[in-house]
């Protein structure tokens, strides 16, 4: 692969995006570049004031003006809401999903729903929102749902039995290594129940490496890091993050670029997938267990209640 960046973004006039987290960092620079290239882009976002902030941002580049979701990831109540506003908006005609928005190594707290709040945000949100959504999808022809994951997802593994942490000691760093190694299960699975059904819609994923963003760890929101690993992590991140303007790349090639495939995953290509241009990065091997994501796709929709249809 070539060095990408955002000049190869194709056009991309008549299509509809929903980004999740558009109001800041990755979910924002890709709702810039997309709406700069003709889409219509609907920003997902928790608060509707900064969302409003955001759309504003984008006006001034955008061929379509950009409009706002509100949308809380960590209340399924919300996520319908937002689903059927989108549907109600849309006409049934998505494109493009990009499942962006996340949280990272918070202290223990849970969702609107009870769930570990890493879990319930960066997973079940999505997934649920995902499934929701399906109905646009199919309608947008040649779709695609774009999930972020993250290098985190080679941490300790994922639990089905336990994914909330109510019979483990809680760790933050764990609780979000194993939801961004669920976001590449739940795409790969994804992936296969679409191909299975016959569905003109593409499942891949992305993650940005390291990025100066508000997510990343030296962020005073994070306070449930360990003080020395806080303290080098900060010191690092200085040194060997990068823009968002090339964090954002990855999951902008998923989203657009014409030769990706069902099940792809792209990072950034150079120090271990830390940094620069977006190539294939590489799964852990439990992001490749065919028997956990199928544990997982069953045991999230037990959790949020709503049912995959069509597949």
């Amino acid at each position: 692969m070539t060095k990408w960046d955002e000049t190869a973004v194709p056009d991309q006039s008549g299509r509809t995006v929903l980004i999740t987290g558009a109001n800041s960092g990755l979910g924002l620079r890709s709702a810039q570049v997309l709406a700069s290239r003709g889409a219509w882009v609907l920003l997902g976002c928790r608060d509707p004031e900064r969302g409003k902030q955001a759309a504003e941002r984008i006006e001034g580049s955008a061929h379509v003006r950009p409009e706002v979701v509100e949308l809380d990831l960590a209340d399924l109540s919300s996520v319908r809401e937002a689903a059927s506003r989108v549907r109600e908006r849309t006409g049934d005609r998505l494109e493009v999903l990009m499942n962006n928005a996340g949280v990272m190594a918070t202290p223990f707290r849970h969702t609107a729903d009870g769930f570990e709040l890493q879990f319930g945000t960066n997973h079940l949100g999505h997934a649920a929102l995902t499934w929701l959504l399906m109905p646009a999808l199919r309608g947008g022809g040649h779709s695609r749902v774009v999930t972020l994951s993250s290098l985190a997802h080679h941490g300790n593994g994922l639990d089905t039995e336990d994914p909330n942490f109510r019979r483990r000691r809680y760790s933050p760093l764990r609780a979000y290594a194993q939801s961004k190694l669920a976001n590449l299960l739940f795409t790969r699975e994804l992936d296969s129940r679409l191909r299975s059904a016959g569905l003109d819609i593409t499942s891949a994923a992305a993650h940005p490496g390291m990025t100066d963003t508000e997510l990343a760890p030296n962020s005073a929101r994070h306070r449930a890091l360990p003080g020395v690993v806080s303290a080098a992590v900060s010191k690092g991140n200085t040194l060997i993050t990068q823009r968002v303007e090339l964090g954002a790349l990855p999951q902008l090639y998923a989203a657009t670029a014409p030769n990706v495939a069902g099940g792809d995953y792209f990072g950034p290509a150079r120090l271990a997938e830390v940094r620069g241009h977006p190539k294939r990065a590489r799964l852990n091997p439990a992001a490749r267990n065919d028997t956990s994501a199928g544990r997982l796709w069953e045991s999230t929709a037990e959790l949020t209640g709503i049912s995959p249809e069509p597949f």
